[in-house]
């Protein structure tokens, strides 16, 4: 399936207008400014016609909407090239490719693996563990049904910090330094460059968001401020687990509030649609997938589904090893995964309008730092031991 894809450089350039913090304009109604749409007026906001507004707020409303309906959206952001994408999958593709005695150097069970190297076989899917989880894939239609796993997650992962974190948290393990194999004299610059580019689409992809549902433009991103984002590449290899059918992350959503990942080389990525249909997931070249998290959903009162996903060896994904195969490439299925965070310390709760509505009563206030604790621990992260 392609989403539509959103352009967010129109946003940008309104926003990088702005020499306050400002909302979209409103418009000034009759009598007013010759019938245009205005900023902040003296207060430094920019002039903006009234059918560019339009179209502003029309963007705005699709970046909700794909999120309310799809959990997910494909984006094209001026400032996050396919080159920078490129060279961050040639990094981690090496990086993979090293012997695991040489990778597990950099494994950190004991802070949750919220930094360093996760191994194969440690990620365990919620989906083989929960038993409301496991009635509803037996409930649905066979061509909507996950691929059921068998055992743990056959993918390692990186986590990689982006940006600052607090200097007094109660959730230190959660904001760990970053740690640094040898070998790699690009690693700093490269995790960093994507890293930052990624969190950047990110946070204008919230405002937007915040926009759309009609909450204040900095609803979102005021509480993404020092959050454990992190950048999480996975590495799946494809000439050790390339049947039909392999699970490389079974049926799940992902815990933080946004992630983003730059285009894989191999497909193999399935989400679900609000309507329970199954779908593979194509990424144009040049752009960027979002998906919600549930942070957001939280956020919303359940207006926001966390979008459940797969990442299997499908037929598409056999074609791609063959020609990878031939040319001499790598076969190690790496995603250029971010994960966004609401700060650890900030409280998760419906925001605006969404507390008033009747299923925020399912979201109580709680410190995002407990949840992802918990979560973690679902998963098998949190006070693991390695085999």
């Amino acid at each position: 399936m392609e989403l539509a894809v959103i352009d967010l450089e129109p946003f940008l350039k309104w926003r990088a207008a702005q020499t306050v913090e400002s909302e979209l304009p409103v418009s000034s109604g009759p009598g007013g400014d010759g019938g245009r749409d205005v900023g902040d007026g003296g207060d430094g906001g920019m002039e903006v016609g009234m059918g560019e507004v339009g179209r502003l707020r029309e963007s705005c409303a699709r970046v909700a909407a794909c999120l309310r309906e799809t959990g997910a959206l494909v984006i094209r952001d001026p400032r996050c090239s396919m080159e920078d994408n490129d060279r961050f999958l040639d990094m981690m593709e090496r990086y993979f490719g090293q012997t695991a005695e040489l990778k597990r150097q950099q494994e950190r069970p004991l802070l949750h693996y919220q930094v360093g190297v996760t191994p194969e076989g440690v990620e365990v899917p919620r989906c083989s563990m929960d038993p409301q989880m496991q009635e509803l894939m037996r409930s649905m239609p066979s061509d909507s049904r996950p691929v059921v796993p068998v055992g743990p997650d056959r993918k390692w992962r990186y986590m990689w910090r982006i940006g600052p974190r607090p200097t007094k948290t109660r959730f230190q393990e959660l904001n760990a330094e970053p740690v640094i194999p040898e070998s790699f004299p690009e690693w700093v610059d490269v995790m960093n460059g994507w890293g930052h580019k990624m969190i950047a689409a990110v946070e204008v992809v919230a405002e937007m968001a915040a926009l759309g549902f009609g909450l204040p433009k900095t609803a979102f991103t005021s509480l993404m401020k020092q959050g454990p984002h992190l950048l999480a590449p996975t590495g799946s290899d494809l000439s050790k687990y390339g049947d039909l059918n392999n699970v490389f992350a079974g049926y799940h959503y992902d815990l933080n509030f946004l992630t983003i990942h730059g285009r894989s080389r191999f497909p193999g990525l399935f989400i679900w649609l609000k309507d329970g249909r199954k779908v593979p997931v194509k990424v144009p070249e040049g752009c960027l997938l979002l998906q919600a998290g549930k942070q957001l959903e939280w956020l919303t009162g359940g207006e926001c589904a966390a979008g459940m996903h797969e990442v299997v060896v499908s037929e598409n994904t056999l074609q791609a090893v063959e020609a990878s195969r031939k040319a001499g490439r790598s076969l190690w299925r790496v995603s250029s995964t971010m994960f966004a965070h609401i700060a650890s310390d900030e409280v998760l709760k419906p925001l605006g309008h969404f507390a008033k509505a009747t299923a925020s009563t399912n979201y109580p206030p709680m410190c995002a730092g407990e949840y992802v604790e918990a979560e973690l621990a679902a998963i098998n992260l949190k006070n693991s031991r390695p085999c």
